[in-house]
């Protein structure tokens, strides 16, 4: 856990990708991969919440992703409705709120009705906010915003840097201080990419499915120890 003298950052952003290559290094089907993502990301969602991070986001499902084999996809939705329904329990358990960022364009009517539940039922939940991006997008993310001011009549000199943020899919959510990456690619793949200007980025040449909570600290550590900048 963090020192005293630690800096921590308010907002850290989790690209979570190695799920499959995990599961073939076992010699297990993909599916026992993204199941032990899961699960790993259960323990580092609290174990943030404990280093004093109040927005952890996950990058858990993109866009893209439905290119990927229809049972893969059938997969990976049965385990994101067990966060949002069965597993709700260890977010309320933790005085953790949950927001689910991303466009709800394909996703079935009881996947988006499990979302509004969720989110409402955390609601009151303080300790730290879990962002989960699902179906998410970082360009879709901003296309949204965009047309969401066209709709309300803005034009020009109206469509400003501030007026793009305070449409984005939740807009309380602050700019990410530092992006993870795990699995050795070095690459935002159209994570967060409004929210990321100055993020520190760093990358982790480990699958997903084998962080701990060590790594935790190890990550507390290491943007203890960045000078950040800002284009000043």
């Amino acid at each position: 856990m963090p020192t005293n003298d630690s800096i921590i950052p308010r907002h850290v952003g989790f690209i979570v990708d190695g799920n499959r290559r995990w599961a073939k290094k076992h010699g297990l089907p993909p599916y026992e991969g993204h199941l032990a993502g899961y699960n790993s990301l259960k323990d580092i969602v609290i174990a943030m919440a404990d280093a004093g991070v109040e927005y952890t986001s996950f990058y858990t499902f993109s866009t893209e992703n439905w290119k990927r084999a229809k049972d893969e996809v059938n997969n990976l939705m049965s385990l994101m409705m067990r966060l949002f329904k069965t597993d709700l329990k260890l977010l309320l358990d933790n005085d953790l709120r949950l927001l689910v960022l991303g466009t709800r364009d394909k996703l079935p009517a009881k996947m988006n009705a499990a979302i509004d539940s969720a989110q409402e039922q955390t609601a009151h939940c303080r300790k730290a906010t879990v962002v989960v991006c699902f179906n998410y997008g970082g360009q879709q993310e901003v296309v949204d915003a965009v047309r969401q001011l066209v709709d309300e009549g803005a034009t020009g000199e109206a469509i400003t840097i501030d007026a793009i943020s305070d449409h984005l899919y939740h807009p309380e959510v602050p700019p990410v201080d530092l992006i993870v990456r795990t699995s050795g690619e070095q690459r935002l793949s159209n994570f967060m990419l409004w929210r990321s200007p100055y993020s520190e980025l760093m990358f982790m040449d480990m699958f997903w499915p084998d962080m701990t909570k060590d790594d935790v600290t190890r990550i507390m550590e290491e943007y203890s120890s960045r000078q950040r900048r800002f284009g000043g």
